[in-house]
């Protein structure tokens, strides 16, 4: 019995969850900013209409949005990873395997499925996940999970077939690949892209026929691994369990730009904090911490960057030792006189914390601190992000972002819950 995957994708995905509480945006355009209010970062199908691009600055289409009413929204990321979190929960009852794959894609196994009804057990699936969660998706679905990726394409870019887009009803799947942009194949990155269309590989049909050795030597296993999935055959199995990540990065742009060392500390201590709690949830440790600051590239100003690696005695993931040592780095790269528009940490060298290799002159006692960890992670989960915090962050935050049309937070936050007045006509 040949493997069957589904690909669901939820459209617009940012710009949908903004539409949820607010139904009087439905059919009107919707863009999303990034961090700071910069970039066009998600868009509503009427806002594409109108022409706005992806990660065009806000600045360059005010007149766009001015003239046609563009509803504009600051990221609000706490939203968006909840209404996710429900969505996948929610896919989770159609298969018994699921992959999320990002914030708003996941792959279902549809093996035990009979063939005859996948196309309706989609449209099924698209129905309940927009009753129960608002959010409109679109289904892909195929033998490989490379094809389903393109079904999940055709579906959402065709109206023809509301939505879901079976390739398995095809017995030549040609047809469709030789219409298919090679750059736009899942695992198709832009130095790959550059090279299969310089040997004349356009399509997705082009890449099918390429030959296996060629394909091994130009684009390693993993290309010929894609080839093979364009041809029927799978390769790329349901990954149920997502992998520990091994580098973690957090950095955020001042919502103004800073001079004072102390508002540039308190930046950096949230962000190791947010790195201590992501080791935690997967279990691992950090070898190594580096910390980088840096000045607007684009200001006419005076321009700085640098950045500090230290290793770390002992591997670990308790917050208080990683903010001492990015502290340390800090310190050493900090220059008066700049104003500094970014500053970041990265966790390396991460291993399992089963595995940490301890020192002879460790002081440190990890019992305590590893307890201590624990409790304020479970204060923190239940009553809310940094409601119990290390005074080294600071209350101020004249780092913070510049959010000025942030939407409620309606499912994360007891004071944002929607309030409805039943007495109001």
């Amino acid at each position: 019995m040949k493997k069957k995957f589904a690909l669901v994708d939820c459209n617009n995905f940012y710009a949908s969850c903004e539409r949820i509480f607010n139904p009087k945006l439905e059919n009107k355009p919707v863009v999303v900013l990034s961090n700071n209010d910069g970039c066009v970062i998600a868009r509503s199908n009427e806002a594409k209409a109108l022409g706005i691009k992806m990660g065009t600055p806000a600045f360059q289409i005010k007149n766009i949005i001015e003239k046609n009413n563009v509803n504009v929204f600051s990221s609000n990321y706490a939203l968006y990873g909840d209404i996710s979190q429900r969505v996948m929960n929610s896919l989770s009852k159609f298969a018994p395997k699921i992959e999320v794959y990002s914030i708003d894609e996941a792959f279902l196994d549809f093996s035990g499925i009979t063939d005859d009804i996948f196309k309706d057990y989609g449209y099924v699936i698209r129905k309940k996940i927009k009753q129960w969660t608002g959010i409109p998706v679109s289904v892909g679905i195929a033998h490989t999970k490379t094809l389903a990726k393109i079904a999940n394409h055709i579906a959402k870019k065709n109206p023809k077939y509301n939505g879901v887009f079976d390739m398995t009803e095809f017995s030549d799947i040609d047809e469709i690949l030789k219409n298919f942009p090679v750059d736009d194949i899942w695992g198709v990155g832009r130095k790959y892209s550059k090279l299969l269309m310089s040997k004349n590989i356009k399509t997705a049909l082009d890449l099918k026929n390429t030959d296996d050795k060629w394909a091994r030597k130009n684009m390693t296993v993993m290309g010929q691994r894609t080839v093979f999935e364009l041809r029927n055959i799978p390769c790329f199995s349901i990954n149920t369990i997502p992998a520990d990540k091994k580098n973690i990065l957090v950095s955020r742009s001042f919502g103004k730009p800073l001079t004072s060392y102390a508002d540039i500390e308190q930046a950096l201590t949230t962000h190791i904090t947010r790195i201590g709690e992501k080791l935690r949830k997967q279990k691992s440790c950090a070898q190594a911490v580096t910390v980088f600051i840096m000045t607007n590239s684009f200001a006419k100003t005076p321009q700085y960057f640098n950045a500090k690696t230290i290793q770390l005695p002992v591997a670990t993931n308790n917050t208080p030792e990683l903010i001492h040592y990015s502290v340390i780095a800090l310190r050493m790269i900090f220059r008066k006189g700049y104003s500094y528009k970014k500053t970041g940490v990265i966790a390396t060298d991460i291993i399992p914390e089963n595995a940490i290799q301890t020192n002879f002159w460790d002081k440190v006692d990890r019992k305590k601190y590893n307890d201590l960890m624990k409790t304020l992670d479970k204060i923190n989960f239940s009553l809310g992000r940094d409601k119990v915090k290390y005074a080294i962050q600071g209350t101020k935050k004249r780092w913070k972002l510049r959010q000025e049309k942030l939407s409620p937070c309606y499912t994360t936050r007891w004071n944002d819950l929607l309030k409805i007045d039943m007495d109001k006509k």
